[in-house]
């Protein structure tokens, strides 16, 4: 693969910040992208009745989950004054 030296070289920093060799990297992140593509384009095949169920599984009244709740009601840390955060 012949790429520009500035590629090669973000490539190099950025394997190197993961402590991978520049092979490895392109390696890992070739097949990363080949899964992403290979999943946009998977078919999800049901029968009428299996989607007539999905479709009223989705239709249920959802339950909230209290943790969640608890941390979307708190506020985010940029909102918070620095004094009052305990990362000091």
């Amino acid at each position: 693969m012949r790429l520009p030296d500035a590629d090669i070289a973000l490539i190099d920093r950025a394997a190197s910040a993961r402590g991978r060799s520049r092979t490895d990297f392109m390696r890992e992140a070739a097949v990363r992208a080949a899964e992403d593509v290979l999943m946009d384009q998977r078919l999800v095949r049901m029968s009428g009745e299996g989607f007539a169920e999905f479709i009223a599984l989705l239709r249920q009244p959802t339950e909230a989950a209290p943790a969640l709740v608890d941390v979307l009601r708190r506020p985010a840390p940029w909102d918070t004054p620095s004094e009052d955060r305990t990362d000091n």
